[in-house]
Formats: structure tokens, C-alpha cells, sequence
């Protein structure tokens, strides 16, 4: 491994990163210590080599993938830091693959389950479970429409009721920050969308009202984890 990563830092060496992503982040999912144990030289690469900091964010987005994911992250403070950064800092530029930097920087913020739910917004999707009635709630977010809805194997999505969209001055983290990272980047869609997830739905099932974010977070995250 070291071999490689001196490899790469003489020049780009394609055959050399290819390698790389296949030790450090199988598919760009599966990660290992080595993965961790890598992150100090691909954070200082980063400023200079695209590949590094993707392949770094993929590591980080790996984390909940590993049983000693957390601390073997929390040994790398300084570098998860400065990719956040990075990443920050690229996303001002409006790149043209924002979305897919922005799922990182949710990864980098501890926002895993985000980082993984997040599409573009054109045609998202979030199953939940009601915390009233417990019914499985479909969450929609684009452009077939805004809702929650009964999932119906030959129906589609039936009982659907509109989202309600949480004003931008009453958000709350991580919502917030992700909302006015949006907006200044000038990505409206993305913003809007943010509205909707940390916003509410009313069940179709027993026309309780809940918090779409805290439902969906509850659902993706093991127990000693939930935050939101």
C-alpha cells in the first residue's frame, strides 16, 4: 500500500489508483482498517489530486460499513476536517457532480444516513414507519409530486397526502446548514427538497402528523446512533 501511495504522489498513475480503490474501497462501498490507516496521505494528496479526495470521501462514506468504523474514523480528526473543507470549497465552485460531492460532505458531517438517502430530488423516495400506527409510509420528493403514500403492489401509491415543507427560518441542524449550503451554491432544487424531508407528513393510515427527517433517521440508523 505504501508503495502505491508513493506511486501516485510521483504522478497519476491510473493503473496505480485503480489498485488503490480496489484495497481501500472494494466497489466503493467495502472499506478496511487499511482504508483508515490510509486517510492522513490521501488527505494531503487531495489538494492536488482529484482522485485522492474522492477515493478519501468514499472511505468516510464506508464508515457505518465497518463493525470499527467510528473509531477507527475518530483517529483521523485532522483529516476528516480538512476533506470537509475541501469538499466545501469545490462545492462553491457549482461542479457539475455537486450532488455526489454533497452526499459527501454529509458523510464527512457524521450525517451518514443522509449521505446514503440523498438523490437529486427529480425522484426521491424515503420508506418509513409511521410513530403513530407504525404503517409503512412512502415519502415522496420530485417531480411526480410531494407526498406520503400507502405503497400498493398493484396500485402504486395510494392515500396520498401533501408534504409540509418546513419554512427555511425554522429549520434546525443538520437540516439548516445543509439547506443554506444549498441556497449558496444557487442548487434550488436541492434546497427545496431539504425543505420537504426535514418538513412533516400526515400518515395515510391514521392521519397522524410526524417529522419526516427524525421518521427517516429512526429508520436508518442502529439505535445507539439515532441523532438528528
Amino acid at each position: 500500500m505504501p508503495l502505491l501511495l508513493d506511486e501516485v504522489e510521483r504522478e497519476e498513475v491510473t493503473e496505480a489508483w485503480d489498485e488503490l480503490w480496489d484495497r481501500l474501497c472494494l466497489h466503493g462501498e467495502t472499506v478496511s482498517a487499511a482504508s483508515f490507516a490510509a486517510l492522513p496521505r490521501l488527505t494531503a494528496l487531495a489538494p492536488a489530486r482529484a482522485q485522492a479526495l474522492e477515493l478519501a470521501n468514499a472511505i468516510v462514506r464506508g464508515t457505518l460499513r465497518h463493525p470499527d468504523g467510528d473509531a477507527l474514523l475518530a483517529g483521523c480528526p485532522n483529516e476528516v476536517d480538512r476533506l470537509r473543507e475541501l469538499v466545501d470549497q469545490r462545492l462553491r465552485t457549482r461542479p457539475a457532480d455537486y450532488n455526489r460531492l454533497f452526499s459527501d460532505l454529509l458523510a464527512l458531517a457524521g450525517q451518514y444516513h443522509w449521505s446514503a438517502s440523498f438523490g437529486d430530488f427529480t425522484d426521491d423516495f424515503y420508506a418509513v414507519s409511521c410513530p403513530g400506527c407504525e404503517a409503512e409510509v412512502t415519502i415522496a420528493v420530485g417531480d411526480y409530486g410531494c407526498y406520503a403514500a400507502i405503497r400498493d403492489w398493484d396500485q402504486g401509491d395510494i392515500e396520498r397526502r401533501s408534504l409540509r415543507p418546513a419554512p427555511a427560518e425554522e429549520l434546525r441542524d443538520p437540516g439548516r446548514w445543509m439547506h443554506a449550503a444549498a441556497v449558496r451554491d444557487g442548487q434550488q432544487r436541492l434546497a427545496e427538497g431539504i425543505r420537504y424531508v426535514f418538513g412533516h407528513a400526515e400518515c395515510p393510515a391514521c392521519d397522524s402528523v410526524f417529522t419526516i427527517a427524525e421518521a427517516h433517521t429512526n429508520a436508518n440508523l442502529p439505535p445507539a446512533l439515532e441523532t438528528y
